[in-house]
């Protein structure tokens, strides 16, 4: 005879609390690295709309994402559904953007200077589609909160990396400044793990699938890269622009002083 599942146990408060800590500590990564280039005078709000409805759409989506996770620790699950409908609808803005702004770049031979052209242009979208296949993935498992939270948490951090490439001396790390940056938003699903594990918890599949992918992306990424398949697709993407004068595995010259 069949048997239903048992439903999942509801997330406890005191996770729901830590998780909501630990988001606001990515949107402050992501707030300070950008701040941080407009203070120093290296942003400037003459950039082109495109520039600006991607600034918008990626901040809207670190709004979304903390109203959610305040929504979910205050216990309040139907403002916290009805903000997730919205974001899951949201990341398809984001793709776009990110990747016209990525493609645009490139195509204008405007790489930061820090990054090798062709790295630049396949990391770029890796690693919002890491981003945005963890999203999914949290939202398919909305039933079971253990997985959910920790598959978001995860999957913001697969994106951090341009708050902490802002934040860290870039300029002296590179050629490896896209790993670093990277990597360094597995501080994220990383504290999460430990926590578990201080608790006496088993390290939650969901912490290791999560920072498995972020791994997986930059190894794809310098993979497809630094091959003959890196150089077709950048070709074909900077085709009849200033940026197919631009050698994609040379870094690109430093800005004037």
């Amino acid at each position: 005879m069949a048997t239903l599942s048992a439903p999942h146990a509801p997330a406890r408060t005191d996770d729901l609390q830590f998780y909501f800590k630990l988001s606001c500590a990515m949107a402050a990564v992501m707030v300070a690295g950008f701040s941080l280039q407009l203070a120093m005078g290296r942003s400037s709000f003459s950039a082109p709309p495109r520039v600006h409805a991607h600034a918008v759409i990626f901040f809207g989506w670190i709004v979304l994402f903390l109203a959610q996770a305040r929504f979910a620790a205050a216990g309040n699950r139907a403002r916290h559904a009805l903000v997730g409908r919205i974001a899951a609808s949201w990341i398809v803005l984001m793709l776009t953007a990110g990747l016209a702004v990525t493609l645009a770049l490139a195509r204008e031979g405007r790489v930061p200077f820090f990054f090798y052209p062709q790295q630049f242009l396949v990391g770029d979208p890796l690693s919002l589609f890491t981003f945005a296949g963890l999203t999914y993935w949290a939202v398919a498992r909305r039933d079971d909160p253990e997985w959910h939270a920790r598959l978001h948490i995860c999957a913001l951090a697969a994106i951090t990396g341009p708050g902490f490439g802002r934040l860290l001396p870039m300029p002296l790390i590179a050629p490896y400044g896209f790993e670093a940056a990277g990597l360094a938003g597995l501080v994220f699903p990383l504290a999460g793990l430990i926590r578990d594990l201080r608790l006496g918890r088993p390290a939650h599949p969901a912490w290791l699938w999560g920072m498995a992918a972020i791994v997986a992306m930059i190894v794809v990424m310098d993979l497809i890269a630094y091959s003959p398949l890196g150089a077709a697709i950048y070709a074909a993407a900077t085709a009849g622009s200033p940026g197919a004068a631009v050698p994609g595995l040379a870094l690109p010259p430093p800005p004037p002083l």
